[in-house]
């Protein structure tokens, strides 16, 4: 007799891992939040805004994962999934309200997937974001037994007149970065080209930990700056690196002319160049190389917007300024 079982798909399994995420998904729950763990559909209910405007963003962790897999770690990537959506729609302004996760696989086990999940939940309690659902798909067939996707949809809130949007932006602002944690999520498929052995040894341990540092929470410094600050753009250094990315949020005939030098050195990415002979400009077009967020402001408030992100505890600097050009949108000298 044939069973979805005998197909592949144990339910039980996946019965499993509702029961051993309920704890720690149920500890980012807010007054907001309206249905319990397991409904047909995630009820939220908006706080008292003017004119209130959702922003959303979904994305993954690309092939990331696959070292998470490879070393069993995988209490981490599940921060890098939440912060790669929240840091996009943090960009607009917009206070992340909450997170729904889709995890699919070829054969579920229940603790490696709670594993998972239990990075998201950590990463939403970290930034008073609610995670209110998600799927668990057991694709046999699709996916081969010990793989493992994931991805993260996030939505946020900001008054419409508060949308940061980098229309604003003008001649003579300054671009403030923000330190990346590492390698965030973009480019691995050509760091694991570079690094087959994960046990190589860098700064003294395995490759891998410094290769699964999660990528990092800005959202929480975004919403208290833009309650202090006018802001006129914010661009976050994902995939594409900072040529992709930070003209996204540029005028017609403005650039900004970034100083490289200014960007605070982090070894791994000289690894990676060193291993791969890679030219600068594709480093600089596939890897953060240090800047995870872009803040464009005034000059005479730059100083004090970077002092506001030291004093809480993150890595701010001036990296560079907007200039007058019809021909280039970003300049790295």
């Amino acid at each position: 007799m044939s069973t979805y079982k005998n197909a592949g798909v144990d339910k039980e399994e996946g019965y499993k891992t509702v029961d051993l995420i309920k704890p720690f998904v149920k500890k980012t729950y807010n007054k907001n939040v309206l249905t319990e763990l397991g409904q047909f559909g995630a009820l939220y209910e908006l706080a008292k805004y003017n004119n209130p405007v959702l922003v959303s963003g979904t994305d993954g962790v690309g092939t990331k994962i696959k070292i998470a897999l490879e070393v069993n770690k995988l209490d981490t990537i599940g921060i890098d999934c939440f912060a790669m959506c929240a840091n996009d729609i943090s960009c607009h302004g917009a206070k992340p309200l909450f997170f729904l996760d889709y995890l699919a696989c070829g054969k579920l086990d229940a603790i490696e997937a709670s594993e998972i999940i239990k990075g998201m939940a950590f990463a939403c309690e970290q930034t008073g974001t609610a995670l209110i659902g998600g799927e668990t798909a057991e694709m046999p067939g699709m996916y081969k037994t010990g793989d493992y996707d994931i991805a993260g949809f996030c939505v946020g809130i900001v008054e419409k007149e508060d949308i940061i949007t980098g229309a604003n932006i003008n001649n003579g602002d300054v671009i403030i970065g923000i330190a990346s944690s590492g390698i965030h999520s973009n480019g691995f498929s050509l760091v694991r080209k570079l690094i087959p052995d994960l046990e190589e040894i860098f700064n003294n341990e395995p490759i891998w930990k410094t290769l699964l540092t999660p990528t990092a929470l800005y959202s929480p410094i975004i919403t208290k700056i833009v309650n202090h600050y006018k802001i006129k753009g914010i661009a976050h250094i994902t995939g594409g690196g900072l040529y992709e990315n930070i003209p996204r949020i540029i005028p017609n005939d403005l650039c900004a002319s970034i100083y490289k030098n200014n960007i605070p050195k982090q070894a791994i990415f000289n690894l990676l160049q060193e291993k791969g002979q890679i030219e600068e400009i594709e480093m600089y077009g596939t890897f953060n190389m240090g800047v995870g967020l872009v803040i464009v402001v005034e000059n005479e408030i730059a100083d004090k917007v970077i002092e506001q992100i030291k004093i809480m505890k993150q890595t701010a600097f001036k990296l560079g300024e907007i200039i007058i050009d019809k021909k280039n949108k970003i300049i790295i000298n």
